[in-house]
């Protein structure tokens, strides 16, 4: 059972109402400023107390109308240009690529993003960024009477929204490498898009650089939800009722369902009876530590004593936790632990886990299947998990399956069974074209997510030390 404390509002992964805020206060706040709102509607343009909220699917498509659509594309340039980084030559979508599920890392084969300086690399593997509408705010639930993290966006969740996930790759010297927040301005401002930019946020939007920088997060953040979550893979069509799964797709989806096998769905939430895809957001956007091997080609890891410890840094100060914490949780038993992310599009991605230590969903599902019964392959001789100090291996998931399956019971899965569980979740990959004469597809569904809660005033992402 879960309840939720602290900053996560409870309504639940079945409620469409809060995507349709977030989307209609895009819309309001843009409108606002490009009416000529003045200045004070400018300086409290993202103070979202008291948004504009639709309650149904027509009501939010009346609401998005053609300046939602100007947004869309406004975010789309600025998502595709090239010329925001130092040097130019690389955009957000390098590292978020839409034939790589819309992750990418610049073309890194070592697992990370590479950055815009040539041989500059990241110590983590580029999140998917489509589906982003799906995770919540980061906060605090209850579950079976444990405190746990969950939500927030990038691994460790140091943002709470799509609007500042945006706006963290431009100023990060391992990534987009600008000096300020005025230089970024001063290139949307001298792009060929930048009366786009005036005619959405108002004529004197470029004088002002902190409120401008935010509102280049707020579009791309426009277009990431309004383009990047169109629900067509074949999953989605098995569940409208379009196509059905191969006998072996069919195996891999019972295999990821089944509470005492892969136990999957365990973790990446699914429900395969509703007709309605965003009830199956495949995460539950929780923090694991699963134990995945050291990525050697990290540079950062060349330094035997340097570890990523997601939700405890080095990218953000250790979360504070709740008044009332249960089941014993402290600060430390929070370290090592990623945000759980979403499946859809999975089968597209060039590299899995937050450091991109894997390669292919084949080696990912035998990790899950072996980890136990066969350290030793993932490890080395000494078969200890090794990229998490010693004081906290304490930490590692060993209570939910497959994590609490006893070494000599051998693998979970055989040959047979992974290659199933593969197949299914290559029908997660968007595209998918229904065979001829099946019924039409109806409008995409939109997804749930908590209410967006950013602070009031302009937002400011800052970028992760130095």
């Amino acid at each position: 059972m879960r309840t939720e404390t602290h900053n996560i509002h409870d309504t639940g992964l079945l409620s469409r109402r809060p995507w349709a805020r977030f989307l209609s206060t895009l819309i309001t706040t843009a409108s606002l400023v490009a009416c000529g709102g003045g200045t004070e509607a400018t300086e409290s343009l993202l103070a979202l107390d008291s948004p504009t909220e639709a309650s149904t699917p027509s009501e939010v498509a009346q609401a998005r109308g053609a300046t939602s659509e100007q947004l869309v594309q406004l975010g789309r340039a600025l998502f595709t240009d090239r010329n925001l980084s130092e040097p130019a030559g690389t955009a957000c979508v390098a590292c978020h690529q839409p034939d790589r599920g819309f992750a990418g890392n610049n073309g890194s084969r070592a697992g990370v993003s590479q950055g815009s300086r040539p041989g500059v690399l990241g110590h983590r593997n580029a999140m998917t960024n489509s589906y982003q509408g799906l995770v919540p705010a980061f906060g605090f639930i209850i579950e079976d009477g444990r405190t746990e993290p969950r939500g927030g966006h990038f691994w460790d969740g140091r943002t709470d929204s799509p609007a500042l996930q945006a706006l963290g790759p431009l100023l990060n010297p391992l990534e987009m490498n600008n000096p300020s927040k005025q230089a970024v301005v001063d290139k949307v401002a001298a792009s060929a898009y930048a009366d786009q930019f005036r005619r959405a946020f108002g004529a004197t939007i470029f004088a002002h650089t902190d409120l401008a920088f935010s509102q280049i997060g707020v579009a791309i953040a426009a277009f990431e939800l309004g383009s990047l979550q169109p629900f067509n893979s074949k999953y989605d069509a098995m569940l409208r009722g379009q196509t059905t799964f191969t006998p072996t797709e069919a195996r891999g989806l019972a295999l990821f369902q089944d509470p005492n096998r892969a136990n999957c769905a365990g973790c990446h939430l699914m429900n395969a009876t509703s007709a309605e895809p965003a009830d199956s957001p495949f995460s539950d956007f929780t923090y694991y530590a699963t134990g995945v091997p050291r990525n050697q080609a990290i540079p950062a890891n060349a330094n035997p004593t340097f570890f990523d410890l997601g939700l405890c840094g080095p990218d953000r100060a250790p979360p504070v936790l709740p008044e009332h914490v249960t089941g014993g949780v402290t600060a430390a038993s929070l370290c090592g632990k990623f945000r759980m992310p979403t499946l859809r599009n999975v089968a597209e991605r060039p590299a899995y886990m937050h450091n991109g230590v894997f390669r292919t969903l084949t080696e990912v599902v035998e990790f899950y299947a072996t980890r136990n019964s066969n350290p030793r392959r993932w490890y080395g001789p000494a078969g200890t998990p090794n990229d998490l100090p010693a004081a906290y291996l304490g930490n590692l998931e060993t209570s939910k399956a497959p994590f609490n399956r006893a070494a000599a019971d051998g693998p979970l899965l055989n040959g047979e069974e992974i290659a199933a569980l593969v197949a299914f979740l290559h029908t997660l990959s968007d595209g998918f074209v229904p065979p001829e004469g099946t019924p039409a597809s109806p409008p995409p569904a939109r997804p749930a997510t908590p209410p967006v809660t950013p602070p009031v005033g302009p937002l400011v992402a800052q970028p992760p030390p130095r």
